[in-house]
């Protein structure tokens, strides 16, 4: 079989390109043109970028073959990510290989420009030695104003709370319990924030949100004297705002990793002393490099063999661990999709889900695609995937209603509960794990089973009396097929009972036909999971 084929249209660290080509095949073409990568890009399953290669419709309508766009960086401003999902393409970046330098760029920076540190070297290697100009501030018992507590900015108060710094800080996107993890005081506004800190530190992502948040209105309220660092994105802090501020002595010293515009080689900010610049370097340590490599390389290798990426843009995001743990019940919801139109034809126009017990407690949204993924794959194959399947099942019409229980209704004590309406009736299944956290379905319309969702699956709709499941298992065994396991249910004494027999091996049509003509039962139908 041959290999899934990857460009790489910037640089990315020799480790993340000996991983790529590990298990793709690799075409490395650093600065290659726009028009060049036009004219290429429906031969590869795969695009790497960092900051320069733009992502858009122009490219993605080209590449018929592509499922996977990743940046070797933080953020995906270069990269459309709706005309992704609409093309069914996950695009994945490195939000965590970087969380570590950018943090101690942030501190170098702060220590820097409170202390003078660059505009005294910079005097003493002209020739003067003078320590007047140079007074600087400690930052023992300051408060530190931190806006943004995602992860560059929880790793910064925890660093500055070693400083014996109070940490207050600003996030209307993150729970009371993350503030209280890394040791930070919350305040319920920007506004609240800036009027009581010493410091103020930014760690957002640009958006119009955000960007220019810190305004001349902002600015104004803070103390006199605030020092400002901004190792996040250019212009969430207004550089003419700023620089008037710098002027009149509000803000007393400013650190800076990133600009409006970028390169940036002229600018007004550049010319006050107790201003620190860098080139965005923020990333640019030689261990973040090789983890951006790796850990992009490691994605579109989960991505093309079909696995679940980690950092997916488009997707819900979960930390590791809570990955860890929702994995299997992916899984579980995608096989419990696949079951209707295994053995329905009429299309499905509302899907309501129930998740019961602890694992309600979770992000579940990541289930609800798994699921809607695998109700259309039957019928679409490989048009939808875990990106666009929301979006294909919205286009289709169908009605998607979720709800969550702390307590589960039955014996399990996780459940996941699916009831699929269409025109003509309702199908209702419900399914947990194992103890091998295996997928399991436990019930189908009021009919308890406890199978198991692997391979290939008999489900027949039986007489429920004597002398009908013995020949039916023999004429199985008849043929050639070797039964698994077994799980037979009924509802009524005497009425309708279904099987669910797992085999190891597929049952052609015409040998099920045959095999359904055994007296008692009514139908049978082969599923493959």
């Amino acid at each position: 079989m041959a290999k899934k084929r990857v460009i790489v249209s910037e640089r990315i660290s020799e480790e993340g390109l000996n991983l790529l080509r590990s298990e793709l095949e690799v075409d490395f073409r650093d600065g290659i043109s726009r028009q060049e990568l036009l004219e290429v890009i429906d031969q590869y399953d795969a695009l790497i970028v960092r900051s320069v290669t733009k992502v858009n419709e122009e490219l993605i309508s080209r590449g018929k073959n592509l499922r996977f766009v990743g940046r070797a960086g933080n953020g995906v401003d270069n990269i459309d990510v709706d005309v992704c999902t609409r093309y069914g393409v996950v695009v994945a970046n490195t939000p965590d290989s970087n969380t570590i330098s950018a943090a101690e760029q942030t501190i170098s920076l702060l220590l820097s420009s409170v202390r003078n540190t660059a505009w005294a070297n910079t005097t003493l290697k002209g020739g003067t030695w003078d320590r007047k100009p140079f007074r600087g501030m400690e930052l023992f018992e300051k408060t530190v104003g931190i806006v943004g507590l995602g992860r560059i900015g929880s790793m910064v108060a925890t660093r500055l709370k070693s400083f014996n710094m109070k940490v207050l800080a600003y996030d209307p996107y993150i729970s009371d319990e993350r503030f209280e993890r890394f040791g930070t005081e919350k305040v319920n506004s920007l506004e609240e924030l800036v009027k009581n800190v010493d410091i103020i530190t930014v760690h957002t992502p640009r958006n119009e949100e955000t960007m220019h948040m810190i305004d001349e209105k902002i600015l104004d309220m803070a103390k006199d004297g605030v020092r400002v660092v901004n190792c996040a994105r250019g212009g969430i802090i207004k550089e003419e705002a700023l620089v008037q501020a710098l002027e009149s002595g509000k803000v007393a010293s400013a650190g800076l990793d990133v600009f409006e515009k970028e390169p940036a080689t002229q600018n007004p900010l550049f010319e006050f002393n107790n201003v620190v610049v860098t080139p965005h370097l923020g990333a640019d340590t030689y261990e973040a490099q090789k983890r951006v490599g790796e850990n992009i390389a490691e994605q579109a290798i989960k991505a093309l063999n079909g696995d679940i990426v980690p950092n997916v843009v488009n997707l819900p995001t979960m930390l590791s661990e809570e990955l860890d743990y929702l994995k299997p019940y992916i899984t579980l919801a995608e096989k419990m999709g696949k079951f209707y139109y295994q053995i329905e034809k009429t299309p499905v126009n509302r899907v309501e889900i129930t998740y019961s017990g602890p694992i309600s407690k979770n992000e579940t949204e990541m289930l609800t695609i798994a699921l809607l993924k695998g109700i259309l794959e039957p019928v679409m194959w490989e048009k939808v995937n875990f990106v666009n399947a929301r979006l294909m099942a919205e286009e289709r019409g169908i009605k998607i209603f979720e709800q969550k229980e702390e307590q589960s209704p039955k014996r399990y004590k996780n459940l996941i509960t699916i009831k699929l309406v269409n025109s003509n009736q309702e199908l209702e299944i419900a399914g947990t794990l194992s103890r091998a956290r295996s997928p399991l379905l436990v019930e189908i319309n009021g009919y308890e089973t406890e199978s198991a969702l692997e391979g290939y699956v008999i489900l027949a709709e039986n007489e429920d009396r004597p002398r009908v499941i013995g020949p039916f298992a023999t004429a199985l065994g008849d043929v050639g097929v070797n039964i698994a396991s077994m799980r037979v249910a009924r509802q009524t004494k005497g009425e309708t009972a279904i099987m669910l027999i797992n085999v190891d091996n597929k049952v052609e049509e015409e040998v099920l036909d045959k095999v359904s003509k055994s007296d008692g039962i009514k139908r049978a139908k082969l599923l493959k999971f």
